[in-house]
């Protein structure tokens, strides 16, 4: 029942809706096409007919003549067969004053009361209804005039039935849907082919990405469309991006296990050799302490998330703000005093862990190193794609570091003064995170408080 149930909630494909869509598209078009041209042609065939009707009227008129009595001759001729067939739907009809009235053989026996005199000049072309059936009958009123100058009014109908008309219509409304409805069925057939070509690079792209999964390939190598590029350069980032995340994590534990192999060995050894109580409890304090380092040196840098890429913003200000009160309880004795020189809006182009980290680092180190005062600025670098980059700047009043120290502060687990307490790998971690984030790491002289200064920039996402 649940698997029945999920197949029918199952969405569409893009490829069957773009063809439900095309399809119901093509059927309103097509049949929007039929009724109007099934309208002109109704229109076209109601206008051939009353062309037709009047020629016949006037091949009548033209036929008849006034004698010097004033009888009226009917013509011998007749402009179309069907006027001497009975019954075949063809009608001539004449009707004058005092009771003259003449009408084609094919009008014995039927009923043409409803015709009535018109004036000379006048015209009519309506549709009758009649105990056989509808009519569509021409009128023309004329006035012959005979050898004595004599004038005699007639009016000359000419009818046909409207099963003739009908035919017409139908034959072509037949025509027209058998043509239309080959027209559709070949368009759609182009147009399922025509998607399915469309279609093809998402499909190569998920053929690729199977090839990924599986490990038999590394990257979406394309070519692909323009339209796809910057998805795939996406995706292969984010490929990236994890595969990175990854061996972080993988050469963290690697290298947590490698540097607690020589402590622990340590410790081992000690205890085993049972020397001195007094002195065996500092040597183990001396490596447990140093185990502690280790431990929170690789914890560090497994938490660092390093760059995403769907990354959020951060704002910059109030994370600032939090830090530095912190920060403030636990140098009060020190009096520091953090100024602040945020631009408005700034925003860190990452995640909260590497924001916290990235500037927790720095302006504790700050703070540990200056004599009175550290200066936070930010402000918005390089505006791409809709997103800006950040530049960071960290400053203190204290001794600062000489340039030939610089690259030495850097290194892991290296501290700038033996007496102040640490574990030497802060730097570190802030590296690793510039380096996640693509960014670039300034060191120099603080032109403006004298002590060191930390310039961190990093690029757009």
């Amino acid at each position: 029942m649940d698997n029945a149930s999920s197949i029918r909630r199952r969405p569409l494909s893009l490829a069957a809706r773009a063809a439900l869509a095309t399809g119901f598209a093509l059927a309103a078009f097509l049949g929007l096409t039929g009724l109007a041209q099934n309208k002109a042609n109704y229109a076209s065939e109601l206008s051939a007919m009353h062309d037709r009707l009047h020629n016949y009227a006037i091949a009548y008129i033209t036929g008849t003549d006034i004698t010097r009595a004033g009888k009226v001759t009917t013509p011998d001729s007749q402009p179309n067969p069907d006027f001497s067939r009975p019954g075949s739907g063809l009608y001539a009809i004449i009707v004058g004053n005092d009771g003259f009235r003449w009408e084609s053989s094919s009008a014995l026996g039927r009923d043409f009361d409803f015709v009535r005199m018109l004036s000379p000049g006048e015209t009519a072309f309506e549709p009758v209804e009649t105990r056989s059936g509808k009519l569509y009958v021409f009128s023309y009123g004329v006035s012959l005039d005979s050898t004595e100058k004599r004038s005699v009014p007639l009016t000359f109908a000419v009818a046909q039935t409207e099963d003739q008309f009908e035919r017409q219509v139908a034959t072509y409304r037949r025509t027209q849907f058998l043509w239309l409805a080959m027209l559709g069925m070949m368009l759609m057939l182009l147009q399922l082919f025509l998607l399915r070509w469309s279609l093809l690079p998402l499909r190569r792209v998920s053929s690729d990405l199977a090839h990924i999964e599986r490990g038999t390939r590394d990257h979406l190598d394309g070519p692909y469309p323009v339209e796809l590029t910057v998805l795939t350069r996406r995706l292969n980032a984010f490929i990236d991006s994890e595969r990175e995340q990854r061996t972080r994590y993988r050469d963290t534990l690697a290298d947590l296990a490698h540097s607690l192999k020589t402590p622990l060995a340590v410790v081992r050894s000690q205890l085993e050799s049972g020397g001195d109580a007094e002195k065996l409890r500092g040597d183990i304090l001396d490596q447990v302490r140093r185990m502690d380092e280790i431990v929170a040196y690789q914890l560090s840098r497994a938490a660092t998330s390093g760059r995403r890429t769907i990354a959020s913003l951060e704002p910059i200000a109030g994370h600032a703000e939090d830090l530095v009160q912190s920060l403030e309880k636990v140098y009060a004795a020190k009096n520091v005093l953090c100024e602040f020189e945020i631009e408005e809006g700034v925003t860190f182009p990452g995640e909260q862990g590497d924001l916290l980290e990235l500037m927790g680092n720095l302006v504790e180190n700050a703070f540990k190193w200056a004599s009175h005062r550290v200066l936070l600025s930010a402000r918005s670098l390089g505006k791409m794609r809709g997103r800006s980059g950040l530049e960071l700047v960290v400053e203190d009043d204290g001794p600062g570091i000489p340039d030939d120290k610089i690259e030495k502060i850097l290194q892991r687990g290296v501290r700038g003064d033996e007496r102040v307490q640490g574990h030497g790998i802060g730097l570190s971690i802030v590296q690793d995170i510039i380096k996640a984030y693509q960014g670039e790491l300034h060191v120099d002289r603080s032109e403006e408080l004298g002590g060191a200064r930390f310039s961190v920039k990093l690029p757009p996402p």
